[in-house]
């Protein structure tokens, strides 16, 4: 390596993948670096480098001895030891910094000799200090998974018939009348541990009351009025429990009935079509349910809002995987038991790793964030503006509350084709459209004009500039919280 290749690796600073040290000294205080960086992603330290980025670099004599106190760290203070690699590069002040490199460990967990488990948190480390903090660390690296976690849930917390229905079903077999053969066959099912227990896949899918054993592990849904979440306000909220197949078909039922419905060129006395199609929520929430990380007590969240719904999974995407990856269908089973009794039907799946895929090719404007500070992963539908292009039949059927006056969005004077204002020879031109739509809802985003009038965003901010010019339009507030005002009625001509 070259000094200016060095200097344009320090210039950008300390971060989870590098880090500086003026110098070493302590054999376990490089050993306790070098075996956090094994147990996350890898990385690189600098050593003759202060934590401002200046580099003042080492001794020759500095330099020795200190790659032989990585040497004896890496082979005997590092449990498993670790193969690492150090570079000299010399500075033009005649000194040096050492970069030592140490690879992602292919044998986690990595400890220091006093048996201390670290991980990198930003650019510094940390101990692993809960039972959940190990189980994600043996998770990641396959040895373990939450979902064959034993429980104290004995076979007597089965629900039979669902059990027996699916033994049917799935492998054309009676349920044995022995607890013993019971117990033999749920083990060799993958359901029971070895002490007779059922496992956590076990109790999700077929235990009769789930939410008695794993109270945490619940869905918990609201809609509530605009786009913000309300202390007390709310239109519907319920908490689903049960079964993994029970929770499913509930969660979907409430989002189902919390979407408008379409007309669409479809008979006034038909039900009318769901603004976004069912199967791509379908695909969500097999993905939430199947993909958690149980190893983090929290329930899955689902908000309604009316741009908007949220599905709020614990914790962030396992291992490498990125947004940009699953976006292209990638996928890591963290629940391998759940993942196998989906793919025989418990739940509808069309194959690992499409379900992203499939939801994204039915409704594009879906958002993805990958929290791993917050240990959640938030997938974000967004809803198309209520009164626009579409015809709208209704506001959600579970929300009588949300009349015209508390919902300004779902309110059909929004639709340009309806207002009496347009000439009947001709549309409406576009700005007499934005006029329309921000009488109705002042707060509404340019983006949300551009999908109601199906045209660009540049083109709104097109319009939305003749506007002010004209005098007829300016904005109160920021862009981003801010409203439209109108300056004068000219739109009435």
């Amino acid at each position: 390596m070259k000094q200016s290749d060095l200097t344009l690796e320090i210039a950008t600073g300390e971060d989870s993948t590098h880090q500086f040290k003026v110098n070493i000294n302590n054999g376990e205080s490089i050993a306790a670096e070098m075996a956090a960086f094994a147990n996350s992603k890898g990385g690189t330290i600098y050593i003759g480098v202060a934590d401002d980025g200046t580099a003042p670099g080492l001794t020759k004599k500095d330099v020795s001895r200190i790659n032989q106190l990585i040497s004896n760290a890496a082979s005997q203070q590092v449990k498993s030891p670790l193969a690492v690699h150090t570079e000299n590069v010399a500075l033009d002040n005649g000194r040096i910094v050492i970069v030592l490199n140490v690879p992602k460990g292919i044998d986690k967990p990595y400890f220091d000799k006093n048996g201390v488990i670290w991980l990198k948190t930003g650019s510094d480390k940390r101990r692993i200090n809960s039972k959940e903090e190990l189980r994600r660390l043996f998770q990641v690296t396959d040895q373990f998974h939450a979902d064959e976690v034993p429980t104290k849930a004995g076979i007597n917390k089965l629900d039979n018939i669902r059990f027996r229905d699916f033994l049917k079903s799935a492998y054309k077999q009676d349920v044995p009348s022995s607890s013993e053969e019971l117990i033999r066959l749920l083990q060799n099912m993958n359901l029971a541990a070895d002490n007779g227990m059922l496992n956590l896949a076990g109790v999700l899918m077929f235990a009769e009351r789930p939410e008695w054993i794993k109270p945490q592990f619940i869905v918990k849904a609201i809609c509530y009025p605009g786009n913000d979440i309300h202390i007390s306000e709310y239109l519907d909220t319920e908490i689903y429990e049960g079964p993994f197949q029970k929770v499913f078909e509930s969660s979907l039922a409430f989002i189902m009935r919390n979407l408008h419905k379409i007309q669409a060129g479809r008979g006034i006395n038909s039900p009318g079509l769901p603004e976004v199609p069912e199967s791509v929520f379908e695909e969500l929430l097999v993905n939430a349910l199947v993909h958690r990380d149980y190893f983090v007590s929290a329930p899955i969240r689902i908000f309604v809002f009316d741009n908007r719904i949220e599905i709020v999974s614990p914790g962030h995407l396992p291992n490498n995987l990125t947004v940009e990856k699953i976006r292209t269908g990638n996928s890591n089973i963290r629940n391998p038991i759940l993942v196998s009794y989906v793919a025989k039907g418990l739940l509808p799946y069309h194959g690992l790793g499409s379900g992203i895929k499939r939801a994204l090719e039915q409704w594009p404007d879906i958002d993805f964030e990958d929290d791993r500070e917050g240990c959640k992963f938030t997938v974000t539908v967004h809803r198309k503006v209520a009164g626009g292009a579409d015809e709208l039949k209704s506001s959600p059927k579970s929300s009588p509350k949300s009349s015209p006056k508390s919902s300004p969005k779902s309110s059909p004077k929004s639709s340009p084709k309806s207002s009496p204002k347009s000439s009947p020879k001709s549309s409406p031109k576009t700005e007499d459209q934005i006029i329309e739509l921000i009488l109705n809802n002042s707060f509404i985003t340019s983006a949300q004009l551009g999908e109601v009038l199906g045209i660009s965003k540049r083109a709104v901010l097109k319009q939305i500039e003749k506007l002010k010019k004209q005098g007829r339009l300016k904005r109160i507030g920021s862009t981003r919280s801010g409203q439209w005002e109108l300056i004068s009625d000219n739109s009435d001509r």
